[in-house]
């Protein structure tokens, strides 16, 4: 998981910093130092012409360019025409924008790796409707597979989801197509009567009424933990549970909601052990859920099933042309909904706890890399959008507050005030500062 975060961080941060880089040496400012990290400096270098120190750091969290500026050091007096302040408003402009501009670009790349690969799915089967819920009302059944949500294919969930969340972070009006096992489909509109109250909800595909489909696991048991009740009672790696106080037991599902509805509450349970049948009486222990509710526990695992359920999983995959066009408009659309929630955050009809610091993206960051390199790719292309975007709010010390100067200079005919700049800069670090502080307490929350 740390590996994974630190590549993914300074991955992205070298991409950034190459932007305000290459585009700065093409507009002909000398770079003095060019940094991934900050602190002490791990490994450094010097190329080129100009002698740039290259500066590999010890705290992998940012980076930077440094690049000749009257305002930060003396300039040698031949180097002055090449000084970033005093290049054009439009070339200092290009420069900035450039670090933000990257990210999306990087962006585009990652996803149409990711495309060009494949990355693994499920297909989006529903197993269950809700009762009462906006998909129920209207009128989309069970056992019915999503194949388009707005006009656009949804060969897996991951697709369904965030076609879905495009809709919810809108009118909240959403056109879904099914098709039956006949191959019959049929066009239903759900429409959310609050979508603000599904955006805040974990579980958003829950919220507005699907389950999806999960192909029935034996109820055979496979791992028993030494020491707890199941092992107590006599229960052995490969018994099939066949009855719990005359219940038949279809399930593993069935069987782990029966345990849990019965701390310290004896089970007469039937099972079949090779040839024979055993009748065993088995006490779940009373322990604690994360709701701080008492549930039944035995100590039990099921047994892995063989191979994979037909038509269970998808694989979403484009030829190299086409996955460019997939590419780009997937990272317009990511881009595009991230400014919608970060909107919806500001006037508060997004909750602010969908906001996630260096901890969760941590724990991002390894669980997709543990599942493949498309996963991984994916998590890679999403953080890269949200660290252009980031860049480009009008906060002081970020990029967008710098280009916020420069427009006001492009309009008024000359810079803002170092007055007006030194209060912005406060303003920025508190607003930074509130930021991070709010992301951290987000993490530890979510941990505990």
């Amino acid at each position: 998981m740390v590996l994974a975060f630190i590549v993914a961080i300074g991955l992205l941060v070298t991409v950034h910093e190459f932007g305000h880089y290459w585009v700065a040496r093409k507009m002909g400012v000398k770079v003095l130092r060019f940094s991934i990290g900050f602190g002490k400096p791990l490994y450094t270098w010097r190329l080129g012409p100009d002698n740039t120190e290259y500066v590999i750091a010890m705290i992998p969290l940012g980076g930077y360019v440094k690049m000749a500026d009257e305002r930060e050091a003396e300039v040698a007096t031949e180097d002055l025409p090449r000084a970033f302040n005093r290049q054009s408003v439009y070339k200092r402009f290009a420069i900035v924008f450039a670090g933000p501009l990257f990210n999306f670009i990087f962006a585009v790349v990652a996803y149409w790796l990711m495309f060009v690969i494949g990355v693994n799915g499920i297909t989006p089967r529903i197993g269950e409707v809700i009762e009462g819920s906006p998909a129920m009302l209207a009128g989309i059944q069970p056992a019915t597979k999503i194949i388009r949500v707005q006009g656009r294919d949804t060969p897996t969930w991951e697709t369904v989801l965030f076609a879905i969340l495009d809709e919810v972070v809108g009118d909240g009006v959403i056109n879904i197509t099914v098709m039956d096992d006949n191959q019959q489909t049929t066009d239903h509109q759900i429409r959310l009567s609050n979508p603000n109250e599904v955006l805040n909800k974990r579980n958003i595909l829950k919220s507005i009424g699907f389950r999806p489909f999960r192909p029935p696991i034996p109820a055979i048991i496979g791992k028993l933990t030494t020491g707890e009740r199941a092992e107590a009672a006599g229960l052995r790696p490969g018994d099939s549970l066949l009855s719990a106080d005359g219940t038949n037991i279809d399930d593993w599902s069935q069987w782990v909601e029966f345990v849990r509805q019965r701390p310290e509450q004896e089970i007469r349970l039937q099972i079949q052990r090779q040839q024979q049948k055993i009748t065993l009486r088995i006490t779940p222990k009373s322990i604690k859920d994360s709701k701080n509710n008492s549930i039944g526990f035995i100590g039990a695992a099921n047994q892995r099933p063989a191979g994979r359920p037909k038509g269970y999983f998808a694989v979403l995959q484009y030829s190299p042309f086409k996955a460019i066009g997939q590419a780009l408009d997937k990272t317009w659309r990511v881009s595009l909904l991230t400014v919608r929630v970060l909107g919806k955050m500001l006037v508060g009809d997004a909750s602010v706890k969908n906001i996630s610091g260096p901890i969760s993206i941590a724990q991002y960051a390894g669980y997709s890399a543990a599942i493949g390199m498309g996963q991984y790719l994916a998590f890679l292309a999403i953080v890269s959008i949200s660290l252009g975007i980031l860049n480009l709010l009008p906060v002081p010390l970020l990029d967008g507050g710098h280009l916020m100067y420069y427009a006001v200079e492009m309009v008024k005919g000359s810079p803002v005030s170092e007055a007006v700049q030194m209060f912005g800069q406060r303003i920025g670090i508190a607003l930074l500062g509130a930021l991070m502080i709010l992301a951290i307490y987000n993490d530890i929350v979510r941990l505990l």
